[in-house]
């Protein structure tokens, strides 16, 4: 439009001018406002302009929030009398730094010296493959699995992890690739102490490593208590100690009074506001609210021997913790619901909530559902439409059997259906597993089963389909030669008694 362009050539001409213009002069300044009787005081700090330069005619914008430091301050005197204009009464709270984006992180690299140019994409990939961090709206947030290989990086191989150690390592690396190195010297060194260290932590049970691990991430699994006890103590039987603990999804924490007591909790969780509480009673069962290492679920009643694995169902997303009461975790213990018969088959359909949420099953097709809470309220009407949506979209050639474009009958030497059907390529005539194409310029409506037959024949015998007569020739000889030998036994035997 008009005012785009007029925009654009407004920008081009100030970014013209500014680049022939002086540099701006700026100065870091902190401005401490005191009251006369030194009651109050207040503190600014900023930037003040000395000499306006190119900033006259053109600033550029800024993608990152200005900070503290980079405010402008007005031009202010020592023992200046401030003027109050107004007062903002804002409360402000430290915030911790933001969580790497792939942008970022690739950033801190380069300034640390770690990788090159050639193994960044490489890195950033692999401790998302091997799930050490998880992306989530483009932000790298560190997992269990990433903290635990962390921690035990840094106390037993403390090392090879630090910035200085991989930075010179590039460097020396670079010199072998520009021809200014052996790479003999460069590996030798580092193998001789890697190896040592490798074969000093190998000898170490997995139990040790688990200990040390355990005190390394004491301040973060064990936070303390407002009420002021063991903030190691278990929350669900009151006895056992919590310890760190591994499996193959990652590590967590859980009490050590197993098999009697199954507490877990992920390592990221927190004692306080995941504990856990009986919801009520059903049925002479307790339903209770607990926390494992995947995160807060349901269960009803307790392990036992005869069974060890008590009904249970995780908290769906967005239901919180602390919202739960007895009759959200009833319905989530009776899923999968019976909605009832599909009217078409009287097949059941049902509603419940898998891995990839919420959905609606109707033989082996599932359709997925938005809110979870139509898992427990949706009617069979609107199931079947989402149940036909779901079809129409993956096509006719998967979940449901398609629909022939003329149905001829049954084979009359072979039997089974001969039926016509719709392919990508085309129409074809389709009988057991034989699919036979229509000749060009042939209607499906003209189709007869004679036609059918020949066209079938003829691709059976390209195709070498249906042909079953060799092996009965061949079992036939089989039992020729199985007679034969049983004949020839007895000149054998009058040999043997000459």
């Amino acid at each position: 439009t008009e005012a785009d362009q007029r925009k654009l050539y407004d920008l081009i001409w100030k970014r013209t001018l500014a680049c022939q213009m002086a540099a701006a002069r700026l100065e870091r300044t902190t401005v401490e406002v005191s009251s006369a009787d030194g009651q109050v005081g207040l503190r600014a700090s900023g930037q003040v302009v000395l000499f306006d330069g190119f900033l006259k005619v053109y600033e550029e914008g800024r993608d990152d929030s200005v900070g503290d430091d980079d405010k402008r301050l007005p031009q202010v005197m020592q023992g200046e009398v401030a003027t109050k204009k107004s007062v903002s009464p804002d409360q402000h709270f430290t915030q911790p730094p933001p969580r790497y984006t792939e942008a970022t992180l690739v950033k801190q690299m380069e300034e640390l010296g770690i990788g090159r140019p050639s193994t960044y994409a490489s890195i950033v990939t692999t401790i998302q493959d091997r799930e050490y961090v998880r992306k989530d709206k483009n932000r790298l947030i560190p997992e269990d699995k990433g903290r635990i290989v962390t921690i035990f990086l840094l106390n037993f191989f403390k090392r090879y992890v630090e910035y200085d150690f991989t930075a010179s390592l590039e460097n020396q690396l670079d010199d072998v690739s520009a021809g200014q190195g052996n790479y003999k010297d460069v590996l030798e060194p580092f193998w001789r102490d890697f190896s040592a260290a490798i074969s000093e932590t190998s000898e170490l049970r997995i139990s040790e490593v688990l200990d040390v691990l355990d005190a390394a991430l004491a301040p973060q699994l064990y936070p303390p208590r407002e009420d002021g006890s063991d903030p190691r103590i278990c929350p669900l039987c009151g006895v056992g100690q919590l310890h760190l603990k591994t499996s193959r999804t990652g590590g967590f924490v859980g009490c050590g009074g197993y098999p009697e007591c199954r507490y877990t909790r992920p390592i990221n969780g927190d004692g306080e506001t995941s504990a856990d509480r009986v919801l009520g009673h059903d049925q002479d069962d307790e339903i209770k609210l607990l926390s494992g290492r995947f995160g807060p679920y349901v269960q009803r009643g307790d392990p036992t021997e005869d069974n060890k694995k008590p009904p249970r169902a995780s908290l769906p997303k967005g239901w919180a913790p602390d919202t739960m009461d007895l009759e959200k975790a009833l319905s989530l213990l009776s899923l999968p619901r019976e909605i009832g018969p599909h009217p078409e088959d009287g097949e059941i359909v049902e509603a419940g909530i898998g891995r990839y949420g919420p959905f609606i099953k109707h033989g082996k097709l599932y359709a997925n559902i938005k809110d979870v809470d139509d898992v427990f309220t949706i009617g069979m009407n609107r199931a079947v439409e989402e149940l036909a949506k779901k079809l129409a979209s993956r096509g006719a050639g998967r979940g449901a059997a398609a629909t022939p474009l003329k149905e001829l009958g049954e084979h009359p030497e072979q039997g089974g259906p001969v039926n016509i059907m719709d392919g990508r390529y085309g129409a074809y005539i389709k009988f057991a597993k034989i699919n036979a194409t229509l000749p060009k310029g042939t209607e499906p409506a003209d189709v007869t089963m004679d036609m059918a037959v020949a066209l079938i024949a003829e691709k059976a015998a390209k195709t070498g389909k249906g042909k079953k007569a060799p092996a009965k020739k061949k079992a036939t000889t089989k039992a020729a030669a199985k007679k034969t030998a049983a004949k020839k036994a007895p000149s054998k035997k009058a040999a043997t008694t000459r």
